[in-house]
């Protein structure tokens, strides 16, 4: 738990300021051996919106640039019944630091009844349509608070509550035709209860719609009904016994599913918005509930999708191995899209993929979206084909591409054991965007060094292996939803350390923004162990956290008052 009381000038005085600036950090994990059947979890990071950006004892980039804070805590309890149930209580945050906004459920409950199977035994084989039918049954409530920062536990922030309980039946079956080809088949049962609807009418006296709330019982049911089919295709390309490249093997699973919901319209009312009661407005007096209002219109759509994986197998570099080598060309490559068949339109059709290189030091992610239907002179979308339109096939609205090379001196245990780090970042387990700096507590190493390591051997004063580690991040982004046809993001990004001798280390993080032309976020980093004391000197050169601090104490916690801090904070906290 972090707390500052800031003080600027003093009281009397024109710049004469005050401010409270919190953070609390906490995070549990309950031993599942402990207790089998419960389990009890917590991570909490809330507190003020503008901590990360105006605390004088923590320079935390990562945190400072993401803008969401998120907390859970939970418990749960499994009964061994038949069928068994599981409940669970669990209490969430999540908090826009940029919009002061808050948003919290306090708490949810849900409780889970195990599949049954309607017309097949406990323990022998569900095969067929009929014996595979079951069901199952949960029910989910929520309280659940919208508020701001000001008014963050404030009895405002109770008044403006919302109560809802949703319940669920789910009733389906899967069953296999011709051994190979899938079947599923669902129908799905909702009731939703609220204790608080809204009825609108139009107000002669203020001439304009008002909003009344309701306060009571009261609900509506749904119903939905899907049905889909898959299989599994394997297909091989073998090549000559000479080709290191012995067999490719590509995977495909194709699905196709239809899904139809009816109209509930019957939960939809009309309101006047103007005096004459010539215009009418459609409004449910469950829309403004945590779970919505049901549709009204009907739905009625077919989807498909491919997934794809590419393998192979070749001639292993070690002579000595007789098993040939399997690697993955591509972990995936997806297509998806749908038919609405009330509309008679297809959606965009999605791609992406990914795959890993260089023994899964590179990481390469891709996607795009394509359109089947053309635009017209002022870049809306219409109902015709861009092939009837004298385009082609599909129209390529967007696309992206990351890559993520990671290098490293360090073996591969070490840099997992590296990875565990992550969280000190704003929860990334690299430091594109710099490493996190403590300023309430300098002792710690910047480099994530553990002071409690038994000391390594004396390796002489001139060692040949100088550690470092290096990771390189890139980025585009196209766009072209209505014939822009331009970059839209074009960035890379590079952080690296470096070992000069067992004492001295060095690092740094930067980049380049192509858009913006101009360089990223840059932090500049060095550190001296001098055995019972720590030198660093970290330097943010430009940008929004300019900064520099520059530290040299004692390591022992009894002695952390012997020591010298000087730092400039970043301009943002003194304007």
């Amino acid at each position: 738990m972090r707390f500052e009381n800031q003080i600027n000038s003093e009281r009397g005085f024109p710049d004469y300021s005050k401010r409270r600036e919190y953070n609390i950090q906490w995070s549990h994990s309950q031993d599942s051996k402990s207790n089998p059947n419960s389990r009890f979890s917590a991570s909490v990071n809330l507190g003020s919106s503008t901590y990360f950006q105006n605390s004088l004892n923590q320079i935390n980039v990562g945190s400072r640039l993401n803008n969401v804070l998120t907390s859970s805590i939970s418990y749960s309890k499994t009964f061994n019944t038949v069928p068994s149930v599981n409940l669970a209580l669990t209490a969430n945050h999540s908090q826009n630091t940029q919009t002061k906004t808050i948003n919290m459920t306090l708490p949810t409950f849900t409780a889970n009844v195990d599949r049954i199977f309607l017309f097949g035994k406990k323990d022998e084989p569900k095969k067929g349509f009929i014996k595979n039918i079951n069901l199952q049954y949960s029910l989910k409530g929520e309280n659940r608070i919208s508020t701001v920062d000001s008014l963050f536990f404030k009895p405002q922030m109770f008044k403006d509550a919302k109560i809802g309980f949703q319940h669920s039946i789910p009733i389906s079956t899967n069953f296999k035709v011709f051994k190979h080809y899938s079947f599923t088949s669902s129908v799905n049962y909702n009731e939703v209860w609220y204790t608080r609807t809204i009825n609108k009418s139009f107000d002669f006296a203020k001439d304009a719609v008002v909003t009344k709330d309701v306060n009571g019982f009261d609900s509506y049911r749904t119903y939905s009904f899907s049905t889909g089919v898959g299989t599994t295709i394997y297909g091989t390309f073998n090549f000559g016994k000479k080709s290191k490249i012995k067999v490719i093997r590509h995977v495909m699973r194709p699905q196709i599913g239809y899904s139809y919901t009816p109209s509930f319209a019957n939960y939809w009312n009309t309101y006047s918005t103007n005096a004459g009661g010539t215009i009418l407005s459609d409004y449910s007096r469950f829309q403004d509930g945590i779970y919505g209002a049901p549709g009204k219109g009907y739905s009625n759509s077919v989807n498909f999708s491919l997934a794809n994986t590419f393998e192979a197998k070749v001639v292993d570099k070690d002579t000595t191995k007789t098993e040939l080598k399997k690697i993955v060309l591509l972990n995936a490559l997806n297509l998806s899209s749908s038919y609405d068949i009330v509309r008679k339109l297809f959606d965009p059709l999605s791609l992406n993929g990914g795959t890993r290189l260089f023994k899964d030091k590179m990481n390469v992610n891709f996607g795009a979206t394509l359109d089947p239907y053309a635009l017209d002179n002022s870049g809306k979308r219409i109902e015709i084909y861009n092939i009837s339109n004298g385009g082609s096939l599909f129209r390529l609205t967007s696309a992206n591409m990351t890559l993520n090379y990671s290098l490293s001196s360090k073996s591969d245990k070490d840099s997992k054991e590296t990875n565990k780090q992550g969280q000190r970042n704003g929860g990334r387990n690299d430091d594109l965007f710099g490493v996190n700096q403590d300023l309430s507590d300098r002792r710690k190493s910047q480099f994530g060094e553990d002071d409690k390591k038994e000391d390594k051997p004396f390796e002489g004063f001139y060692n040949a292996k100088l550690p470092w580690d290096l990771t390189i991040a890139y980025s585009v982004t196209y766009g072209n939803m209505s014939r822009q046809n331009a970059i839209v993001g074009n960035s890379i990004m590079l952080s690296g350390n470096l070992t000069l001798t067992p004492k001295w280390k060095l690092g740094a993080s930067s980049g380049y923004d192509f858009v913006q032309k101009g360089v990223t976020f840059t932090q500049l980093r060095f550190e001296r162990d001098l055995l019972s004391w720590r030198m660093d000197f970290n330097w943010v050169p430009f940008g929004q956290v300019t900064s520099w601090g520059f530290f040299i104490g004692v390591k022992a916690g009894v002695f952390s008052d012997i020591k010298w801090d000087k730092r400039k904070v970043p301009d943002s906290l003194v304007r």
